[in-house]
């Protein structure tokens, strides 16, 4: 079970207190996995999380950003799905390297195209 965080200080202590793996941190409701997380507006605000659902990727107290082809590369703007656990894994070892920006291994630009 992931634990549910209500405040910007819950979400700070998660990110700071993970030295060797990364941190993913979602943005929803439990009952709606492209919800936004109302319940902590000032990390939602500093960061400008606007959109519905929004996945953002930490390692070792850093924000690691990542492109995955939609030109966002702060954020992943839907909920990451089991088969997309890949993009995780090329998080921590672009992260391990000290990159602070890596590559996904799948385009994702064309996602939400019909």
């Amino acid at each position: 079970m992931l634990p549910h965080l209500h405040s910007g200080r819950q979400v700070d202590q998660a990110i700071l207190s993970e030295e060797d793996r990364v941190v993913v941190i979602r943005f929803g409701h439990d009952w709606d996995p492209t919800c936004e997380n109302g319940r902590v507006p000032d990390f939602n605000k500093m960061n400008e999380l606007y959109d519905p659902c929004t996945v953002m990727l930490f390692f070792r107290n850093r924000h690691i950003m990542i492109d995955v082809g939609t030109g966002n590369n702060n954020r992943i703007n839907w909920a990451v799905e089991d088969k997309q656990v890949g993009i995780i894994e090329t998080v921590y070892r672009g992260a391990r390297k000290g990159r602070g920006l890596v590559v996904s291994p799948k385009d994702s630009s064309t996602k939400y195209r019909y």
